[in-house]
């Protein structure tokens, strides 16, 4: 059986995103993997006012850096001892496929199928754009 050695995991705070997380560290354990837990600023969050905010894109960064210590921590306590966080701003699909996925040099990507955002599920999804793009192999957990 082929074991992923590098799985990276799109975190969101949506109901499917954080069963995707879930399921991530428990393969991560049973396949001895490292996870990398990739959260994205998304820019269609922000207004105009909000994106001249220096401060608000600040305590923006800054809370997205505190989830993913969370997301951290909670994959150490079941035993990961190979943990990263990357944080990154713009479109959360590109981000993940044109920069963490070379970044951190993953082989699995796995990823909630349900975006946070009710309008996405009209429009397509990141998921989508994902398991379309990717480089590597991905996974659609739901």
């Amino acid at each position: 059986m082929y074991a992923f050695k590098r799985i990276l995991v799109g975190v969101e705070e949506s109901e499917d995103a954080l069963k995707a997380f879930h399921y991530a560290v428990h393969r991560a354990k049973l396949e001895d993997s490292s996870l990398i837990i990739a959260l994205v600023l998304e820019n269609e969050d922000i207004n105009t006012y909000e994106i001249l905010d220096k401060t608000f894109l600040k305590n923006a960064r800054e809370k997205l850096i505190r989830q993913g210590e969370t997301y951290r921590s909670y994959a150490k306590e079941q035993g990961l001892t190979d943990v990263e966080v990357l944080i990154g701003q713009g479109n959360p699909g590109e981000v993940i496929v044109k920069e963490f996925i070379p970044i951190s040099k993953a082989d699995l990507l796995i990823i909630g199928s349900k975006s946070r955002n009710p309008i996405r599920k009209y429009l397509g999804t990141q998921a989508s754009y994902m398991a379309k793009n990717a480089t590597i192999s991905v996974l659609v957990y739901r």
